[in-house]
């Protein structure tokens, strides 16, 4: 059999992007000796050594890496191309693999699926919902929207949307606590604190009115790392949590949960749409991150003062 350079190309940027000439194989759908003798054939031709192999992981040389940022964008700009001359041009086909904080996938993306699974029947969606920082290459991922700084240099970042936050509790934790009229008042209460997965990072309040400000710097009396458990933490009235509004909102309308110093703003943390330099966003990609972002314009809960909803 000829040996085809351009699936071993493709061969090759998915062992990278997943660490594993098996899951390379499943992703593909080829048997792994097919996998490997691409890659036996792209060294040859090469004359350059690729990968690095161990019984835990396979990695790319330093050579491998150069090859793998100019491989895959020969491969983005294959797929746009095919795309641009296609009868399906109007219609972006095949699979996104995309990241989100929780919060944005539970309480605005995932309730509005329905809309674009109607606009885009042809797409794919592969969904992850979660606090951790992933590595968007090694684990094949398109893009993500991801909350807080970017400091990856890797990245190309635009900010989309902001993720706002409140104070809140439940009624029966504020009826047998202290009033709480200012933000002081704070300091005699139950704080309950998160911590960011990952990272181990904790999240840090900062409270806004009238050009003051207020640090929640407590210890708090207790810590989670997940954005469920900390939400049920406050309704069961463990004490005072700091959350998205947008996922407290329906348990501040049933009167689960109160907002505390409701005049007190709670510095909010920017929502950013991430995706490697090594790439480009095709169109399938594209269409639903102008349709997420879109979703966050619309909504008061996500939408940033000027956001810029295109990419690019």
């Amino acid at each position: 059999m000829a040996f085809d350079r351009l699936e071993a190309m493709r061969a090759f940027c998915r062992i990278v992007e997943t660490g594993s000439f098996t899951r390379a194989a499943q992703a593909l759908n080829v048997a792994k000796t097919t996998i490997s003798g691409q890659i036996q054939g792209l060294e040859s031709l090469l004359s350059v050594k690729l990968l690095h192999r161990t019984t835990r992981r396979v990695t790319p040389t330093p050579d491998g890496t150069a090859y793998y940022q100019r491989a895959r964008t020969v491969l983005d700009d294959i797929d746009e191309l095919e795309v641009s001359i296609s009868q399906s041009r109007t219609e972006p086909r095949g699979r996104v693999r995309v990241e989100m904080p929780s919060p944005l996938g539970t309480c605005l993306v995932i309730p509005s699926l329905p809309d674009f699974s109607t606009l885009h029947p042809n797409i794919q969606l592969d969904i992850g919902c979660s606090e951790r920082v992933i590595d968007l290459v090694q684990e094949g991922i398109d893009c993500a929207f991801r909350g807080g700084p970017i400091t990856d240099q890797g990245l190309v970042c635009r900010l989309v949307g902001q993720m706002r936050f409140c104070l809140c509790a439940s009624p029966t934790y504020l009826r047998n606590a202290p009033p709480i009229v200012k933000p002081d008042d704070l300091l005699h209460h139950r704080y309950l604190g998160f911590t960011f997965p990952g990272s181990g990072k904790p999240l840090k309040p900062v409270l806004e009115s009238a050009g003051r400000t207020f640090s929640i710097d407590q210890l708090p009396a207790m810590r989670f790392n997940h954005g469920d458990a900390y939400m049920t933490a406050g309704l069961s009235g463990l004490g005072i949590v700091s959350v998205p509004l947008a996922q407290a909102n329906p348990h501040l309308q049933s009167g689960q949960l109160v907002q505390v110093l409701p005049d007190w703003a709670v510095g909010g943390m920017p929502i950013s749409l991430v995706y490697p330099h090594s790439r480009r966003l095709s169109a399938r990609v594209r269409v639903f991150v102008d349709w997420a972002t879109a979703l966050m314009a619309d909504d008061p809960h996500w939408r940033v003062s000027t956001p810029d909803i295109t990419a690019r």
